[in-house]
């Protein structure tokens, strides 16, 4: 006995969406290092600006 086989058409499906799948998540995955990115500078521009407005109330 032959074992079944997927016809070319739904084989080549099957890669289409696995490789628009492996897309999707490079996709979220930049986008959360984004997210994370413009988090810390915030933090950062936040601090610089904290410290900016002691160092001149200081003096």
């Amino acid at each position: 006995m032959e074992p079944i086989r997927e016809s070319d058409e739904e084989h080549s499906s099957n890669i289409n969406n696995s490789s628009q799948n492996s897309t999707k998540s490079f996709g979220k995955k930049c986008s959360h290092i984004a997210k994370k990115q413009r988090a810390k500078f915030y933090i950062v521009r936040r601090c610089i600006a904290m410290l900016v407005c002691w160092h001149e109330r200081k003096e």
